[in-house]
């Protein structure tokens, strides 16, 4: 599971290519030696995203052997870069490389406004990994025309037609990820994870025929393929080695064997060796293996996530996404934080959940503060800032898992903003002052909490199915939530200044909860189109647990709906009730979840997270329109340069830093391309 940030406000049918790209790139991506000091985190701002660039503290004084574990590591991760851009979108990749070629060799005039709209596009389109927006999944709309395109097309002699080139500009395929009531969600999904005739009934049908070896041990059938029709039967196209994807796997699988080569233990390599047999077979019993020892194996200074993880842009909950992520541990702040693992029973004792649905022994949680080395795919350029695997449940509470808060990502986050929205959205002094003093530091307890104690938290009724069956649809979105709960429950608690995490336990509970309702019922509204839905997993669950607080404390007014010149506020008075109702509304997700209630969780979702008030929404757009911040962010990754002797051995690996998002993107398609456009 991975917390993405709640705001950064706070805080072609084919393609035919002409020559000259090599040197566009050369041009656009003049790479600079990394500083530590006045270190400029902002890149550029277009549409609603901002790019940033994050530094890797502490990467001198990593042994070689380790700055070529991460080098490597970081090299396996982007070579399936583009497996994640044909998962999003069947035609993503021939739409890509027309509209780079249009880029690198395009020789007209530059400054006329279709062109400044494409060149918009072009890097709207990079963020998103495809035609759909990164977190509303809603297709990007170019604002120049197909005709022109057109012209760019035959200027540039780039072929790009059919389909490929008309679903830029019409209404097909509007929805990477459509969890909308009245739909079939599978096929009213453009997200490349099933075939185009694939129906949720399919999918259900298909995987219910499926058991596992071990029931006790269920595994995690549909993780690594993609659900296809052949002559009317369903057919799992799996991910491996000559398999699909096979050309950037077996580029992945080089660069793990070379990092197996220098793993820093036995058990890193061991858990490595699984990692590429699983690559190279597709096996989900591998799969299960490699979780259980890279979650056991803990040692060491430098670890990584990379395969299919993450569920959320499968409709149906089945299929990972490609992602890798390389860290390096902040020993100092781990060591700080290591106290929330120690004490994961404490919390798992001390939750108001159900006897029944707390675990007698919480073990083998690991917590560390990380800094990032390099990201890709689901994690890049758009990334979370905490994550908690192995997904498995039955994994966590057999082994464990592990939990990780990305220290430099949130750094990069807290220098690159400004607090004018916040000032705009506070009720009172009090609660802007909170927020200035203790609002950090509640936000990366929470994101801890989150991870730590919230996803390791809990237990299914025996004979419950896995969530992505019992829930469905919900499922995601209601893990998220729960997990939320735990943080939520837990910052407003005397026990974090026990545990020496912070000094005023009251005052950061007080600026938490300040920031989680303000922003889920008002702030991350800046996100939404008028009149839109709220549909992405994490914006869905801070909204209903939100509204839910607000809804059940209204006759004890917890909080309260302040309206102020026009504008509209929300006050919490009373800190201690509205602990009260997390704690219930935490207890309720729990039986949700263990009980595998559709029913429950969809009242609670549909009633409570989905739906947005059309006259707050309306007026925090207007009161928005003053700032120029975007509201969304990510970040160029810094680039690792081997040096190497003249025996062609690495002698040192430099950190050098992109001076522009469009020379690392056109980069990254030229050095890491690996497949064909039609897969």
């Amino acid at each position: 599971m991975k917390l993405k940030q709640i705001l950064a406000l706070a805080i072609f049918t084919s393609v035919m290519f002409s020559c000259g790209e090599d040197k566009k790139v050369e041009k656009v991506e003049s790479e600079k030696v990394e500083k530590t000091a006045d270190f400029d985190f902002n890149v550029e701002q277009f549409a609603d995203i901002k790019v940033l660039r994050y530094q890797i503290p502490g990467w001198e004084d990593l042994t070689l052997k380790e700055q070529k574990l991460v080098y490597y590591l970081t090299q396996a991760g982007l070579s399936g870069r583009d497996i994640m851009w044909n998962m999003n979108y069947r035609h993503n990749l021939k739409i890509r490389k027309a509209l780079e070629n249009v880029y690198a060799t395009y020789d007209g005039d530059k400054k006329s406004n279709d062109w400044q709209a494409f060149e918009t596009y072009l890097k709207r389109f990079w963020f998103s990994n495809g035609i759909h927006h990164h977190y509303s999944n809603d297709k990007i709309k170019p604002e120049f025309s197909s005709d022109y395109l057109k012209g760019l097309l035959a200027k540039t002699n780039t072929t790009l037609e059919g389909e490929a080139f008309d679903v830029i500009f019409n209404d097909k395929d509007a929805k990477k990820v459509n969890l909308a009531n009245g739909v079939d969600n599978v096929l009213m999904s453009a997200v490349n994870f099933y075939g185009p005739d694939v129906t949720t009934a399919d999918v259900e049908s298909f995987y219910g025929k499926k058991t596992s070896p071990n029931p006790e041990k269920p595994l995690s059938y549909g993780l690594n393929s993609q659900l296809v029709k052949v002559d009317g039967v369903l057919t799992e196209r799996v991910y491996k080695s000559g398999g699909l994807y096979g050309e950037a796997i077996d580029e992945i699988v080089k660069w793990l064997e070379l990092a197996q080569g220098v793993a820093e233990n036995k058990a890193q390599g061991d858990a490595l060796g699984l990692l590429i047999s699983y690559y190279k077979t597709g096996d989900l019993q591998t799969w299960d293996d490699y979780n259980v020892a890279w979650t056991a194996a803990t040692e060491g200074n430098i670890d990584y996530i990379n395969s299919f993880i993450e569920v959320y842009n499968d409709p149906a909950g089945y299929r990972g996404s490609y992602e890798g992520i390389v860290q390096i541990k902040d020993f100092d702040m781990s060591e700080k934080m290591s106290v929330l693992s120690e004490n994961a029973q404490w919390f798992e004792d001390n939750s108001p959940l159900m006897d029944a649905h707390k675990k007698d022994s919480v073990v083998g949680v690991t917590y560390k503060v990380v800094n990032v080395a390099g990201e890709a795919g689901d994690s890049s350029p758009s990334t979370p800032i905490g994550v908690n695997l192995p997904n498995a449940n039955w994994i966590r509470a057999a082994v464990g898992s592990k939990s990780v808060s990305l220290g430099n990502i949130i750094h990069a986050y807290n220098n690159a903003g400004s607090t004018g929205r916040l000032k705009e959205f506070v009720n009172d002094d009090e609660e802007f002052e909170l927020e200035e003093k203790y609002g950090q530091v509640a936000d990366k307890l929470h994101t801890a909490l989150h991870e730590v104690i919230g996803h390791a938290s809990g237990q299914l009724n025996p004979g419950v199915g896995e969530t992505k069956q019992t829930l469905k649809k919900y499922a995601s979105t209601l893990e998220e939530g729960r997990a939320d709960l735990v943080g939520l429950y837990y910052l407003y608690n005397p026990k974090l200044q026990e545990l020496g995490l912070v000094d005023d336990w009251k005052s950061v509970g007080k600026a938490a909860y300040d920031g989680y309702i303000r922003n889920g019922l008002m702030t991350q509204l800046i996100r939404l189109n008028l009149g839109d839905d709220v549909e992405e997993a994490h914006m869905v669950n801070r909204q209903w647990v939100s509204a839910w607080a607000f809804e059940k404390g209204k006759a004890d007014n917890v909080i309260e709906k302040v309206t102020r010149d026009g504008k509209t506020y929300f006050n919490i008075n009373d800190y201690e009730k509205l602990h009260e109702l997390f704690g219930q509304l935490l207890r309720e997700t729990q039986r949700i979840k263990s009980e595998g209630d559709y029913k429950a969780v969809s009242d609670l979702v549909e009633g409570y997270g989905v739906k947005v008030d059309q006259a707050i929404h309306a007026e925090v757009l207007e009161r928005n329109k003053q700032f120029t911040g975007a509201p969304y962010s990510g970040f160029v990754n810094p680039v690792l340069v081997a040096e190497k002797n003249d025996d062609g051995e690495i002698t040192g690996v430099k950190v050098t830093q992109p001076n522009t998002f469009e020379g690392q993107m056109m980069r990254y398609s030229k050095d890491y391309g690996f497949l064909p456009t039609e897969n």
